[in-house]
């Protein structure tokens, strides 16, 4: 099933051992458009600090109480690395952070999720060795693809032949996270923006 990103936000995250915090909004990658974090609020419990929980980490879904289970612990969370979630985050960034949690680089392999399809199946081959993925953080680049949601909500959306409408939310697949509609043969390097054509469409 299909559901918005809109949808998501202000679902609570549980951790083993207790609530991290509300998802606020999340980071996708500009080549693949793949939802690779989620932004999360932790209200009071660490001053309102933005973290960001890799979709590895996610298990159960609870819909109707709009709760995401996530197979970490409250202090593993506090002591991740701080990422400025105001902006662009960079490889090395990432790097940094999935060095810490132990997670496979999931840009390393020839699928969506580096050696898997899905994140839930990169989460079985999580990496043992975390300070070996931690110390490969500074031979990353410093390039940056990851975008926040919120940052694009409302970029303009041009057609060969002129404008079409404007981003009004995301709808991945649940499984990978990646968008169902775009691909990236199909779309130019630089492009900035999803959206949900149904306002076009003849009687809407």
């Amino acid at each position: 099933m299909l559901r918005s990103v809109t949808h998501l936000q202000g679902f609570t995250l549980r951790a083993l051992d207790g609530e991290i915090g509300k998802v606020d909004q999340f980071y996708f990658d500009d080549k693949t458009w793949a939802i690779r974090y989620l932004v999360v609020s932790t209200g009071s419990w660490l001053a309102g600090r933005l973290m960001l929980i890799s979709p590895i980490a996610v298990g159960k879904t609870d819909w109707e109480s709009k709760q995401l289970e996530v197979v970490l612990t409250k202090k593993q969370v506090e002591g991740s690395p701080d990422i400025d979630t105001h902006k662009p985050v960079s490889r090395q960034h990432e790097a940094e952070y999935l060095g810490y949690y132990g997670y496979p680089f999931y840009w390393e392999g020839p699928y969506l999720w580096g050696s898997m399809t899905d994140p839930a199946a990169l989460a079985i081959q999580r990496s043992v060795v975390a300070e070996a993925s931690a110390s490969r953080a500074e031979k990353e680049p410093a390039d940056t693809h990851l975008r926040s949601t919120k940052e694009v909500t409302g970029y303009h959306i041009e057609a060969t032949d002129g404008e079409i409408g404007h981003l009004e939310d995301f709808i991945p697949f649940e499984k990978t996270l990646s968008a169902p509609t775009t691909h990236r043969h199909d779309y130019p390097r630089n492009r900035e923006h999803l959206q949900d054509l149904s306002r076009e469409l003849p009687g809407n």
